[in-house]
């Protein structure tokens, strides 16, 4: 599977795109690419997907074109979609943006270009209801999550999703995963508050702005490229199975 999340990746994303009838927005030109959101609005539940936002995590973007070819975004839901949020982290492989910042970081302060446009947009669409969020993790060699749940705690769905990446990866062990005490394997429950209080993450931005659920995905970015975008996939499927 090619890397290549550039310039052909952005024409092939908007060709499949424009086809379902999503309609995109650039929401900032960048020396390597544009930032573009696309949405699709409907009566039905909104949610909201992002990736690529670390660009050495390639697996997100990818897995986003897929689900868009293989016509995983149905028709009765509100679907708004960022594939590529970095996109010169993405060009150098690279965490970072061209600046050095982590973006996965900027939510509160909001002092880069990339951010302070993504905000913008945000604050200007529906609160989601559901909100995935597609990374990886060099660090692991299983495949784990973040849940931040405002509403009703349902552990079987959860666990459904991890059980969907089961072909690809097992869930990562440990009572303590990334550094957080886990709620079982693979499952990190997290409360609506970054760990470092300045430093919060997109995930912490959308449920401060009401959201009720998110799930971070993470993949084990040292094994194969095709079992990431496969595994991205199964989850990101499954998740939206809760809500159809």
């Amino acid at each position: 599977m090619s890397l290549d999340v550039g310039e052909v990746y952005d024409a092939e994303f908007a060709r499949e795109a424009r086809l379902r009838g999503f309609a995109g927005e650039i929401l900032l030109e960048t020396a390597a690419g544009p930032i573009v959101a696309w949405e699709r609005e409907a009566e039905g539940p909104r949610v909201y997907i992002s990736s690529g936002i670390h660009g050495d995590e390639p697996a997100g973007p990818l897995a986003m074109l897929e689900l868009m070819r293989g016509g995983d975004f149905v028709e009765g839901i509100h679907w708004l979609l960022v594939p590529k949020l970095n996109p010169a982290g993405l060009l150098a492989r690279t965490r970072e943006n061209s600046g050095g910042v982590d973006l996965n970081r900027d939510y509160l302060l909001r002092s880069t270009a990339e951010v302070a446009a993504h905000v913008c947009w945000m604050e200007k669409v529906p609160v989601p209801d559901l909100f995935l969020s597609l990374h990886e993790d060099w660090e692991t060699r299983g495949f784990y999550l973040y849940e931040i749940n405002l509403g009703e705690d349902w552990p079987e769905r959860t666990r459904s999703i991890i059980e969907a990446v089961g072909p690809w990866f097992e869930a990562e062990r440990g009572p303590l995963i990334d550094d957080h005490e886990s709620r079982e394997d693979g499952w990190i429950y997290h409360a609506a508050e970054a760990d470092v209080p300045e430093g919060w993450p997109e995930a912490i931005y959308v449920a401060k702005r009401g959201c009720p659920l998110s799930y971070t995905f993470e993949t084990p970015s040292s094994l194969a490229l095709e079992d990431r975008v496969a595994s991205h996939i199964a989850g990101v499927r499954q998740a939206i199975g809760w809500v159809v």
